[in-house]
Parts: C-alpha cells; sequence; structure tokens
C-alpha cells in the first residue's frame, strides 16, 4: 500500500470517470484513504453524505472526485446554464485550497471554475462568473455578495458540498448557508455532501434539514489529534516564552514551522524577533492583504520561508506538506482549534511534531483540551540549555489608541501645559546630554546649559504673555458682559403700572339727587376720619363685586325694520 494511512481499496477499480482515472495517475494517486474508501462507492452512486475524518485524511479528494464524476456523467438538458456545482468553504485559504485541487483532479475534464472569496477585487471574479462556469468555490459571504447582484443564479445546482461545516456555525455563516439553500432545487433533486473534522448537534440538525436521507460515515482513530502526531506540553511562564522557543527551534532543527498565537500582537512580537535573529519567518493575520497572503503560502510551500506566525484564521484550510511542527505559543481558547492547529503537521502519512506553551495567561483551557482530546499531553522539563534569550530584541511596535484625548478647558490652559511640557523637555535633553557625554569640557557643557536656560527662559516670557493676554481676554469679556446686562436690564425695565379705574355707572335721577343731598351734608359736616375710611372701603369692595355688562354686537342694539313696524302700528 506504500503508506500505512492508505486502503488496499485502488482508484482504478472505483466506477470513476476516466479523466479522473487520468489525473490521479499523473499525480501519483493509487490507493485511497480511509475515508475515501468508506465513503466513495456510495458518492458515486449520487447518495447522500455526511463525512466526519480529521485533518490530514483526504476530506478534500473525496468530495470533489464525487462532484467531478457526477458532472462528468450527467447530461446537461438543453437551456439550462450553470453553475451546476456549490462548494462552500468557511476561510479563504481553505477556498483557493480546494481551488487548487479541483483544478489539479479535473485537468481532463474540460470543466470550468469559478472562485470567490472575500478581500480581493470584484472584477477578476465577475469575469469568472461571466465565462458561466460550471463549479463555483469560495466563502459564503462573497457567493452571497455576487447572487444579491443576479451575477448568477442557483435554480440549477445539482451538487452542494459544505466543507468544515462546524466552524461555519463557528463563524455565524449558518443564517446565510440556509438562506442560498432555500434558493436551490429541494434536497430530493440534488446530491448533498457535509464534511467537516468534528460533528455536533448542530450539523446534524442541518444535515435532517437540508439533506436526502444522508449516509453518516465517520473515521475515527485511538486518538482524535492523530497517532502520527508526537505531542509535549510545557509550563512556562509568558516571560520565557520566547526564550523557550528560541531554545526549542534549536534543538530539534525543525525545518519548516507553524507557531500559533491568539492575537495579532502577540504574531507582531514572534515575528519581529524572530526576523531580527535571522531566522526567514512570515506572519499570517487576519489584516494582512490577500495578495499578500497568497504570496507569503506561496513562500513557505517552495521553502524560501522556514517559520510562518499565524493566528487560527489560517489554522484550517492550508494544505502545506512537509510541516515538521507545529508551536501552540498561546494555548486556543476554543478545544477544536487545538485538533486543526496540530493538523497542520502529520498530513498524508507523514509524522509531526506538535508543542504547546501552557503559560499562566491561557493555561486555564488546558482541562478542556485533554478532556476533548481524551489524552494527557505529555509534560516535559525545563532545562537552562533550552531557555536561550534571543540576541536581538525587536522594537516594540506602537499602536493607535482607542479614544479621543480629553478636551482641555480653554485654549489659555492648553498652552500653558505645553509650554510646562517644554520646559520638561529641554530640561531631560540638558540632562541625558550631560550623561551620555561626561568627557565633553566645561565650556561646552555651560553653552547648552546657557542655550537651555535661554530656551526656558523664552518659553516662560511666552507662556507670561499667553496668561496675560487671557487675562486681559477675560476682563474684556466681563466688562462687555457687565454691559450688556446693564443694557438689558434698562430694556427690560417697565414703568409701574397705574391702578386702573372702576367705570362708572349711570344712575337714575333719584339716586343721582340723593347722592348729591348726601356729599352735601357730608361737606357742611365736621369730617369723621374713620366713617370716611370705612365708607371708602365699602364702595371699593361694591365695585370689584360688580361684573362688568357685556357688550352687545352692533347689529342687535339695533331693531330689524320689521320689529320697527310692528311697534310704529301698535302705537297708532
Amino acid at each position: 500500500m506504500g503508506k500505512p494511512h492508505l486502503t488496499s481499496m485502488k482508484f482504478a477499480d472505483l466506477d470513476l470517470h476516466d479523466s479522473l482515472k487520468e489525473s490521479l495517475a499523473d499525480n501519483g494517486y493509487e490507493f485511497c484513504t480511509e475515508i475515501q474508501e468508506k465513503a466513495l462507492p456510495d458518492l458515486l452512486k449520487g447518495r447522500d453524505v455526511t463525512g466526519q475524518a480529521q485533518t490530514g485524511t483526504g476530506k478534500t479528494a473525496t468530495f470533489l472526485l464525487a462532484t467531478l464524476n457526477h458532472l462528468m456523467t450527467t447530461p446537461v438538458e438543453e437551456g439550462k446554464k450553470g453553475p451546476y456545482a456549490i462548494i462552500m468553504a468557511p476561510t479563504r485559504e481553505l477556498a483557493v485550497q480546494i481551488y487548487d485541487d479541483a483544478k489539479m483532479l479535473g485537468r481532463y475534464t474540460g470543466l470550468k471554475y469559478a472562485l470567490l472569496y472575500g478581500g480581493a477585487a470584484y472584477g477578476t471574479q465577475s469575469e469568472a462568473l461571466e465565462a458561466d462556469p460550471d463549479i463555483v468555490i469560495g466563502t459564503v459571504g462573497r457567493i452571497l455578495d455576487f447572487f444579491k447582484q443576479r451575477k448568477f443564479n442557483l435554480r440549477n445546482v445539482e451538487v452542494f458540498v459544505l466543507d468544515e461545516a462546524d466552524r461555519m456555525f463557528d463563524l455565524g455563516f449558518i443564517n446565510d448557508i440556509r438562506f442560498l439553500l432555500r434558493q436551490m432545487p429541494k434536497a430530493t433533486e440534488r446530491q448533498n455532501m457535509l464534511f467537516s473534522a468534528t460533528f455536533s448537534q448542530r450539523i446534524l440538525e442541518l444535515a435532517y434539514e437540508h439533506m436526502n436521507d444522508p449516509l453518516t460515515i465517520k473515521v475515527e482513530s485511538e486518538q482524535v489529534t492523530g497517532a502520527r502526531i508526537t505531542q509535549q506540553l510545557y509550563h512556562v511562564s509568558s516571560d520565557e516564552k520566547l526564550p523557550l522557543l528560541f531554545g526549542l527551534l534549536k534543538k530539534e532543527k525543525a525545518e519548516r514551522s507553524i507557531v500559533f498565537v491568539n492575537t495579532k500582537r502577540a504574531a507582531d512580537q514572534v515575528f519581529d524577533t524572530l526576523n531580527a535573529n535571522g531566522f526567514k519567518a512570515a506572519v499570517l493575520s487576519g489584516d494582512i492583504p490577500q495578495n499578500r497572503r497568497e504570496k507569503l503560502l506561496e513562500e513557505f510551500k517552495n521553502g524560501e520561508l522556514d517559520i510562518m506566525v499565524a493566528t487560527d484564521v489560517a489554522a484550517r484550510g492550508l494544505h502545506i506538506p512537509d510541516v515538521s511542527h507545529v508551536f501552540n505559543y498561546d494555548l486556543p481558547q476554543d478545544v477544536e482549534d487545538y485538533v486543526h492547529r496540530i493538523g497542520r503537521t502529520a498530513r498524508a502519512g507523514a509524522e509531526g511534531t506538535a508543542i504547546s506553551f501552557a503559560c499562566e495567561e491561557y493555561v486555564y483551557s488546558l482541562m478542556d483540551i485533554q478532556d476533548y482530546i481524551k489524552e494527557e499531553i505529555p509534560v516535559a522539563t525545563i532545562t537552562e540549555e533550552l531557555l536561550i534569550t534571543p540576541e536581538v530584541t525587536a522594537e516594540k511596535r506602537k499602536y493607535p489608541r482607542k479614544g479621543r484625548t480629553p478636551r482641555s478647558a480653554n485654549g489659555n490652559q492648553g498652552n500653558e501645559r505645553n509650554n510646562n511640557r517644554g520646559r520638561g523637555n529641554n530640561r531631560n535633553n540638558s540632562r541625558n546630554n550631560a550623561r551620555s557625554n561626561p568627557n565633553r569640557s566645561d565650556n561646552a557643557a555651560h553653552n547648552d546649559e546657557a542655550k537651555a536656560s535661554e530656551q526656558i527662559v523664552e518659553n516662560t516670557q511666552n507662556s507670561v504673555q499667553a496668561e496675560n493676554s487671557g487675562q486681559q481676554n477675560n476682563d474684556q469679556q466681563k466688562s462687555d458682559q457687565q454691559k450688556n446686562e446693564a443694557n438689558g436690564e434698562n430694556n427690560n425695565r417697565r414703568k409701574p403700572r397705574t391702578p386702573r379705574r372702576a367705570p362708572r355707572r349711570r344712575q337714575s335721577g333719584e339716586a343721582h339727587s340723593q347722592n348729591r343731598e348726601e356729599s352735601g351734608a357730608n361737606s357742611t359736616a365736621p369730617a369723621d376720619h374713620s366713617k370716611v375710611v370705612e365708607q371708602s372701603e365699602g364702595q371699593n369692595n361694591e365695585r370689584k363685586t360688580q361684573r362688568r355688562p357685556r357688550r352687545t354686537l352692533r347689529r342687535n342694539r339695533r331693531p330689524n325694520q320689521a320689529n320697527q313696524n310692528k311697534s310704529e302700528g301698535a302705537e297708532s
């Protein structure tokens, strides 16, 4: 069989199209792996399959051979337009890898492919869709984007493949996948394949909803991580991780290694230190442009780079041969990521080594990882020989601060603060110059001190002038404000209102004469002050209680002509 992970089944014995057998023979593929032996016979008959197998066991070739064979053996009805097969992957790297494998296996088929993924220009991908491809391979987001732009339709899809389905759930793509599945023909009218390294209840529910009675195939080894991977664990502090990494790289003599970290800043720190000390390294993280990523991966595959520092964005979908070592510089926070990280080594029957660092920050996930892989990772001892301090320490990168700096209360305080800051800088510069050059002459030192003192005096004068100008501005503003307030008070000041006189009422002749008699009597009688006051108060109260009669409309005061005639007739 050639390699221990292969079976006795040959590709030549399968019911494959002749063009596929020819391409397999040209690339040296003769025997099937375990997942291919169990899944391909049913897939070639058109059966839906959900397959579980570890990375590096041939899952990609399994669903690609089934897809290509279906398109080569199934005639296309007249008037139908592609694509006829959709293959979805969670990451750009995995989509590119599937695309390369599809071109390699379908070299003699004459089928056309379109690769769609984010981070690349729309123009080239749009041209590939306009060429009427038979197979569309890509990430969920970009496929959905082009579909909503009506660049292609899904009415004639005959084969649907979902790779790394568990990762789709983790990245939140499952709702978009369900939307695209509803635009395709019914599950009974297409062939469906779902593959993943790990299975969960969510994946089984998805298979039940959108697949046609799928056959579940599981290929489990005694160890989840693979028997050909040698695992080691070092309990180390965060400060000793870089020296330990340098010591292990020297001891293990790793030809091609991947160093996995959890954050971009950690990736930059490790990458800068490795480069500063002569290692041929590169960093692969989420903010690297796609064209740059492809170039770095190509250089790593060709052996131009020895070490690839990567985050989990590159943990899946990378098919890089001859990776001898995987270093978990930071323990992953997700247990499944541990399996996919170390799965980058020991691929296609080779052997590899996975070394993990358990520091005080990420050691909490160690127990969950060991429970998931159902084994304890052997712990190695750290010796003084393994701790090699880097000869060159890379400078720390300056990252932009989040948030805004607080604003000053007013401009004068900000200027004063800047002037004071300048004074301190001048003092520090003079002190540093004196310390760095102790053998200078006294005259030179005296000149530097004189220049520094002159600068301090100048800054002080500037600050005093700024303070005086600010004080003058404040005084001027206060005086203007007081003038405005005074003008406003004068304008708003109103004359006191005189009390309103009560309306005079007409009195009858008897009352008028009676009042005149009373007033005449009062004028002749001696004045009684108390009675006069009481009488005036009573009259005022009586006037207040009396309501002013409502004015009637002019037309109501004038009798109409009819009433006037009636009154004249009655008098006559």
